[in-house]
């Protein structure tokens, strides 16, 4: 099978310091990689850079598109990256209020990246809106509340159905579930899983919860200092891990 994106000794500094380091890794189609490591290991340094957020100091990135054709993503033009993201990939924010655009409904918030795309039947668009509420378990009859109205859990969930609208193939995930209550995490994280199967989305997700990556990941990438320690399949890690720094974050949320 063909990886959807392919990474080779991707690396990102700041001030002579690793963000991120020498990381190589494929994803495949339908598959979620999480990326997991406490505050300060590189991780999300590591998912703006793949997500071309943060430009690149050295390694290659690329990404086989839906017609088969492989591009190189460091070289992308700015052009083609903004069009990337409107139809072939996603990316959800952690305070999911940087990911939605306050100032407008619910429903146009969805509706935006449909008109982006090139969409023009206002029914349709909101037609497509209010079932996508639906989706992800929003009340569609609030379609013309703004954001502000929902709280936080519902917010996350609209700036994902904001996300997956448009039917992309890549989603990009920093912290989907932090910050909320541990029952509106388990919510979200069984919608999550629910989509990323019925839709096969390719997931590339940071988090710093084991838990979230034990329920939600195919794979996983261990980070410390930049680097990845350690990565494998994620039972496989978190049943059996092999590096010190994976032991620790594995027995942190283990019970005594």
């Amino acid at each position: 099978m063909t990886p959807l994106l392919s990474a080779r000794s991707v690396t990102k500094q700041f001030g002579g310091r690793n963000g991120c380091a020498d990381v190589t890794f494929d994803l495949y189609p339908g598959e979620v990689l999480c990326i997991v490591g406490e505050s300060g290991s590189g991780k999300t340094t590591l998912l703006n850079t793949l997500a071309l957020r943060t430009e690149a100091d050295s390694g290659s990135l690329s990404y086989t598109r839906t017609n088969g054709e492989a591009i190189d993503l460091f070289a992308l033009s700015e052009p083609r990256r903004r069009l990337l993201m409107r139809t072939e990939w996603g990316f959800v924010q952690q305070n999911s209020r940087d990911g939605l655009r306050l100032g407008v409904s619910a429903g146009a918030n969805i509706g935006e990246p449909l008109m982006a795309a090139g969409a023009r039947h206002y029914g349709q668009i909101r037609r497509t809106a209010a079932q996508w509420m639906e989706r992800v378990e929003l009340d569609s009859a609030r379609i013309d509340e703004l954001p502000a109205a929902f709280s936080g859990g519902m917010q996350q969930r609209l700036q994902i159905a904001r996300n997956l609208v448009t039917g992309p193939r890549l989603v990009f995930m920093d912290e989907p579930t932090a910050g909320l209550d541990v029952s509106v995490q388990a919510r979200l994280l069984d919608l999550l899983r629910t989509l990323t199967t019925t839709l096969h989305l390719s997931v590339l997700i940071v988090t710093h919860d084991i838990g979230v990556a034990r329920l939600l990941a195919h794979r996983l990438m261990v980070m410390q200092g930049g680097k990845v320690v350690e990565a494998g399949l994620t039972d496989q890690v978190l049943d059996d891990p092999q590096h010190p720094y994976t032991q620790t974050l594995v027995s942190s949320v283990l019970p005594v």
